[in-house]
């Protein structure tokens, strides 16, 4: 039985989309640029802020009830409760700490019944202070050593685990190069897996 290894943000629900256009644009309507104009990720210079205001917005975003509340991406989870039961999953995302435990609930609110393992690599936040046991999700993969497909939407993330043998599989976001449509990625997914 293969091993898919998830990211959470934005390959699970909507992150990037829900905050910038529930969060970050309402107070900001002279704000340029659309979602689907966000071609970096972090959006930092395409929004004229640095690196501290921007994080901290996404993590207040996080904390609040938009975040919590936020819905799975659809295809996702309809590709899970048709084809969930034939591998195993685990969920690896970048977080900060303060906001972990939020991401795990919603991760086993929503997809528990496939994903029995919540793992994270702390997004490192200003005067975070605790043990680094792996700097990136590669090292966190190459430790684990049980991945066979990772789904991901930073083209960073997937190039450095094809570096370790391991599968990938893009979803499309507006800051990657994925020309495929999610239900194309996750086509693809079940193609992999042998469905």
């Amino acid at each position: 039985m293969k091993t898919i290894v998830w990211d959470v943000d934005d390959v699970l629900n909507n992150l990037m989309q829900e905050w910038f256009e529930k969060w970050w644009l309402p107070p900001r309507k002279d704000c340029p640029i659309q979602y689907n104009q966000i071609e970096e990720n972090p959006p930092c210079k395409l929004l004229g802020i640095n690196s501290f205001e921007y994080l901290t917005s996404l993590d207040e975003f996080r904390l609040s009830d938009l975040g919590k509340n936020m819905a799975p991406i659809p295809e996702v989870l309809t590709w899970f409760h048709q084809h969930g039961e034939c591998c195993r999953h685990i969920a690896l995302t970048s977080t900060p700490l303060k906001t972990a435990h939020i991401s795990a609930a919603w991760v086993m609110r929503h997809f528990g019944f496939w994903i029995r393992s919540f793992n994270f690599v702390p997004s490192l936040r200003e005067n975070d202070c605790f043990p680094v046991y792996d700097a990136s999700k590669q090292e966190y993969l190459r430790w684990w050593g049980r991945a066979d497909i990772l789904v991901e939407d930073d083209s960073r993330n997937a190039d450095a685990a094809r570096t370790l043998g391991i599968k990938t599989i893009i979803i499309p976001r507006p800051w990657n190069s994925c020309q495929a449509t999610t239900a194309e990625a996750l086509a693809h997914l079940s193609g992999l897996v042998g469905l």
